[in-house]
C-alpha cells in the first residue's frame, strides 16, 4: 500500500480477540489499515498473535505483493478507552447474546466519540434488538462476515430500526474497499439471508440422518460432489435458470415447479434431541477418524484459497 492510499489512514477498532475477530484483523492489516484490538481476557490477546500469523501465509498465497505483517498497525489492549481513542470504524464480535452486548456497547459509548459507526458481527441476532438501549443507535448494524473472515468474502449488512437510513450504503463502500462482497437484505429476519439457507439445508441434513435416509458420510459426499459445486459459482435461482434448458428459468418454474412441490412435501421437520444428536456425532467421527482439527482447518483454507484464486481467474476478462 502506497502512503496515499485512503485505507492506510483508517483506523478500525476491533471488539473481540476469537476467531472471528482475529480473522477481521488480518484482512484489515493486509489493506494496510491499523487495527486496534480490544479483548477483556489477556489469553485471547496473547493467541491472535498466532492466528496473523498463519492467517498473514494464506493472504500471502491469495494476494501478490503482500508485504510482511505490519505488527507496527497492530494494537492489542484490555482498555477499551486506548483502542477507541483513534477509532474510524468499530466491528464488534462478542459472543452471540444479547446481555453481553448490551453491555458492551454500553461501556462502548461512553468512550466512543458518537459519530463512529459500530458494525456488529453476530450471525443471528436482530440489529433492532442489539441496539435497543444504545444512545446513539443511528450509528449501529450488523456487517456479518462468514469464517474466516480475511478468506471468505461475503458480509451481511443490516440495519436496524433506528439506524441512519444511509449507514448501510456507507458500510458496503466500506467493506467493498477491503474486496468484500457486501449483500444488504430487504428487512430483518433471523439468521440474516446465508444462515437461513444454512439452516434450511441442515434441518434436512438432521431429518435425513435421525431417520434412516443417508449416513453423515454420504450427505457430505453428494453435497461436496454434486450442489456444492455448482454453489462455488452459481446462485441456487440461476441454477434452475440453466436447469430450464433454453426455456431458463420461466420454463423450469412450469414444468418442473411441480416436482420442487412434491419435494418440499416430503421435506422433513428436525428436532436436535439426544438421540438424534448422538447420531450425527457418531457419523461424523467415524468419517474423520484421527484427524486433528488444525489439520482440518488448514485443509479448508487451502481449499478456499485455490478455490478463490480459480474465481478470480475465471472473472478476468479474455486477453
Amino acid at each position: 500500500m502506497s502512503s496515499g492510499d485512503p485505507l492506510t489512514q483508517l483506523t478500525v477498532t476491533i471488539l473481540g480477540a476469537g476467531t472471528i475477530g482475529a480473522s477481521w484483523a488480518a484482512l484489515f492489516l493486509s489493506h494496510g489499515a491499523k487495527v486496534a484490538v480490544y479483548d477483556p481476557n489477556e489469553n485471547a490477546l496473547l493467541k491472535i498473535t498466532t492466528y496473523l500469523e498463519q492467517a498473514w501465509k494464506d493472504l500471502a498465497t491469495l494476494t501478490q505483493g503482500l508485504s510482511e505483517l505490519p505488527w507496527e498497525n497492530l494494537t492489542l489492549t484490555q482498555n477499551l478507552k486506548l483502542a477507541c481513542q483513534d477509532a474510524d470504524w468499530v466491528q464488534e464480535n462478542s459472543p452471540d447474546r444479547l446481555e453481553i452486548k448490551h453491555k458492551l456497547l454500553s461501556d462502548l459509548e461512553d468512550v466512543l466519540a458518537k459519530d463512529i459507526p459500530i458494525a456488529s458481527s453476530t450471525t443471528a441476532l436482530m440489529a433492532s434488538d442489539i441496539q435497543a438501549h444504545m444512545t446513539h443507535p443511528e450509528r449501529f448494524l450488523v456487517g456479518h462476515p462468514f469464517n474466516p473472515p480475511h478468506l471468505i468474502p461475503l458480509v451481511e449488512v443490516v440495519a436496524g430500526k433506528k439506524t441512519d437510513p444511509d449507514l448501510p450504503q456507507r458500510a458496503k463502500a466500506f467493506y467493498e474497499s477491503f474486496g468484500k462482497e457486501v449483500v444488504i437484505p430487504k428487512r430483518e429476519a433471523t439468521g440474516h439471508i446465508a444462515n437461513r439457507l444454512n439452516a434450511a439445508l441442515y434441518r434436512e441434513v438432521v431429518h435425513m440422518v435421525a431417520t434412516g435416509i443417508a449416513t453423515v458420510e454420504d450427505i457430505d459426499r453428494a453435497m461436496v460432489h454434486g450442489p456444492g459445486l455448482r454453489w462455488a459459482f452459481l446462485g441456487p435461482n440461476l441454477v434452475y435458470h440453466l436447469g430450464g434448458g433454453d426455456g431458463g428459468y420461466p420454463h423450469y418454474l412450469d414444468h418442473l415447479g411441480p416436482s420442487q412441490e412434491a419435494r418440499w412435501k416430503d421435506l422433513g421437520e428436525a428436532e436436535l434431541n439426544g438421540e438424534t444428536k448422538e447420531k450425527l456425532i457418531k457419523g461424523l467421527m467415524e468419517t474423520l477418524g484421527d484427524t486433528s482439527m488444525s489439520k482440518l482447518k488448514d485443509k479448508r483454507d487451502a481449499a478456499l484459497i485455490g478455490l478463490l484464486k480459480l474465481k478470480k481467474d475465471l472473472e478476468r476478462p479474455p486477453t
